[in-house]
C-alpha cells in the first residue's frame, strides 16, 4: 500500500503534474481531498521559503507527509522578475492572460533572445524528519508571440530546450524536462534509497 503524500496546492495544473510524476510511488492527495481549504500565505522572499511554508503548514495540519512547490519565471532582462510574483505579476493572482500581456509589454524594447528560466523549489516535509528543499530549473527564452495551446501560466511564451514552447509540449514531453520534474528528482535524490518518504 502506497503512503499518502499531500500536495500543498490548490492549483489543479500543478496537482496533475505532481500526480503524473509521483503517482506511481505515492497515494497523492490534494489539500482539498485532505480537508484543507485555506489559502496559505506565501510570505517568503524566495521560491524555497514559500515552498517550505506551504509544505510545513499542510504537514502540521494533517499529520501526513506533504510536498509543495513554489515556482515561477525569471527573466534576465527584467532583473529576475516576475520571480516569486509570477502568479500575481499583473496584480491579479492566477490571471495568465493579464500576466502574459504585462510580460510582453515590459519586454517590448528588449531584443531577442530574451533569456529566461522556469524555476521550481520543491519542499518535502515528513513527520519527525528534517524537511528537504531542492530547486529545479529549465532554461529558455521568451518569444514575442504566443505559440501553442497547452500548459498554463507563461507556457505559450516560454521557448524551451526542445525548440518548442511549453504550451506545445505533450504532458510526457513537459514532464521529462520541466523545472518541477527536475526539482522533484533533486528531492528524491536527496532521500536515501528505500526511504523515499
Amino acid at each position: 500500500m502506497k503512503e499518502k503524500l499531500i500536495v500543498a496546492s490548490g492549483n489543479e495544473n500543478k496537482i496533475r503534474e505532481i500526480k503524473n510524476l509521483l503517482g506511481h510511488l505515492y497515494d497523492i492527495c490534494s489539500m482539498k481531498e485532505a480537508g484543507l481549504s485555506e489559502d496559505i500565505q506565501e510570505t517568503g522572499s524566495t521560491f524555497e521559503e514559500n515552498a517550505l511554508i506551504k509544505a510545513q503548514y499542510v504537514m502540521d495540519h494533517t499529520g501526513y507527509a506533504a510536498i509543495a512547490d513554489d515556482s515561477g519565471l525569471e527573466v534576465d532582462a527584467l532583473g529576475g522578475a516576475p520571480g516569486v510574483y509570477s502568479a500575481r505579476y499583473s496584480g491579479q493572482h492566477g490571471n495568465d492572460m493579464a500576466n502574459n500581456r504585462l510580460l510582453l509589454k515590459n519586454l517590448e524594447n528588449v531584443s531577442c533572445p530574451r533569456k529566461a528560466r522556469y524555476v521550481a523549489a520543491i519542499a518535502l516535509t515528513r513527520p519527525g524528519k528534517a524537511p528537504i528543499v531542492r530547486r529545479g530549473i529549465c532554461e529558455g527564452e521568451i518569444l514575442t508571440y504566443y505559440k501553442g495551446t497547452g500548459g498554463f501560466g507563461y507556457d505559450p511564451l516560454f521557448l524551451c530546450e526542445l525548440g518548442k514552447t511549453f504550451a506545445e509540449l505533450t504532458m510526457d514531453e513537459k514532464n521529462r524536462i520541466s523545472h518541477r520534474k527536475r526539482g522533484i528528482e533533486a528531492v528524491l535524490n536527496a532521500l536515501k534509497v528505500g526511504e523515499l518518504i
